[in-house]
């Protein structure tokens, strides 16, 4: 797993300076709530995660609504008045339906209690097409939650095999089944590019995914991070390395296929049948909002200012049982690094970025990107929008880049 960035000393009160509060009436306010369980950990993963049998008292899956509700009463206290209602939430993981499905609504009850639900809030889990069952997801429906992503990964036994995934492909169309029984929406989450994978196995997944009529899908390139089992295996010869051709080559199949089948790009790695199935917590995320994150390892960003909680859940629930915030360090964004994050995350959205959001050395570089087939020509010259082309979203870094200017 990675380390935690560096920081600033966050204050064990959590409190947040008065500038950054003031803030939040400028926009809309996410929360995030993080369960760190997994049955298995996968070979590739580098998520802050921890199996059951890792853990012991005061971080048990038993004890975690608790512990995660007394985060909660902090983020009320802290952000006291000033807090706005809440208009989305998403509870990830770890796999969060390993926790029983009460849990989940008990904590949903948690963040309404203390803050509000917005009107038509989107409240979405994670799970595992294997750590749902219909009667789970009845509970979550009622108990107000509007949306499940299922980590479908691959319909390929191999490419499962290989991720470390244990569920049987036919389970995907069973909870997805189950979840539109429910009222649920639905999101897959798929990954290209796993050592092994032919084309024909990236198309059968994603033939396999549209299917099931999901209302979003995301697809996402396998990155080898650095402390994985995976990556260990990939060091010793044991498995290729991903290569970035063949990765360019499953993306640009997963869009056409997706846009054959009615899915509209909005980000560059996500896909959903109308604006409405969009995932508006993400949109959050890539706007800058603000919102609170809750569990071991979660980050949070308010007005400017980030933070990030100490990531062993004993130490996470330590720290709350002693009355303290549990976020281990933060940082103050300055204008400069607000600017360039406004960049690196509004280009990749799409309607685009205002251009008028740029400085003049990145202005400058429109006409070239738009020249080399990165950036749409007319939604740059009368929009006055920096809006990607296909080609410009295999190559997002470097549009940013110059973007950004020397």
């Amino acid at each position: 797993m990675p380390r935690l960035p560096d920081g600033d000393p966050a204050p064990a009160s959590g409190e947040l300076p008065a500038d950054a509060l003031a803030r939040l009436a400028d926009g809309r306010f996410g929360l995030y709530l993080h369960v760190p369980f997994c049955a298995v950990r996968c070979g590739y993963c580098d998520f802050n995660t921890y199996t059951l049998t890792e853990l012991g008292p005061g971080a048990s899956t038993e004890d975690f609504a608790g512990t995660a509700l007394a985060e909660l009463d902090l983020a009320a206290r802290v952000l006291g008045a000033a807090a706005p209602v809440v208009d989305t939430v998403f509870v990830g993981g770890g796999t969060p339906t390993l926790l029983p499905a009460h849990d989940l609504v008990r904590l949903l009850d948690g963040v309404r209690e203390r803050f509000g639900l917005a009107d038509g809030a989107e409240v979405t889990t994670e799970a595992n097409p294997d750590s749902v069952t219909p009667q789970g997801l009845e509970t979550l429906a009622a108990g107000g939650f509007t949306r499940v992503s299922l980590g479908m990964q691959s319909a390929v036994p191999s490419v499962l095999a290989t991720l470390d995934r244990t569920h049987d492909p036919a389970r995907v169309g069973q909870a997805v089944a189950a979840a539109r029984a429910a009222g649920l929406a639905t999101s897959l989450d798929l990954i290209y590019g796993t050592p092994g994978e032919s084309l024909d196995d990236w198309r059968t997944s994603l033939e396999a995914a549209l299917a099931l009529e999901p209302d979003h899908v995301s697809a996402y390139a396998l990155v080898v991070e650095e402390g994985t089992r995976m990556a260990r295996q990939v060091a010793r010869g044991e498995l290729p390395e991903p290569e970035g051709d063949d990765e360019a080559d499953k993306y640009e199949l997963a869009d056409s296929v997706l846009a054959q089948a009615g899915y509209g790009w909005y980000e560059v790695s996500n896909w959903a049948r109308t604006p409405a199935d969009r995932c508006r917590h993400n949109e959050g995320y890539w706007r800058g909002d603000a919102w609170w994150g809750v569990g071991p390892g979660a980050h949070g960003h308010v007005g400017g200012v980030r933070w990030w909680n100490v990531k062993h859940p004993r130490a996470y629930a330590a720290r709350l049982a002693a009355g303290e915030s549990p976020a281990a360090a933060r940082e103050v964004l300055t204008a400069e690094q607000r600017h360039d994050e406004e960049v690196l995350l509004g280009v990749r959205l799409r309607e685009g970025l205002d251009l008028g959001r740029i400085d003049d050395a990145g202005r400058t570089a429109v006409a070239g990107l738009v020249a080399d087939g990165l950036l749409e020509g007319p939604a740059a010259v009368r929009d006055r929008r920096a809006v990607l082309t296909l080609r410009g979203r295999l190559l997002a870094d470097t549009v940013v880049r110059r973007l950004l200017g020397p």
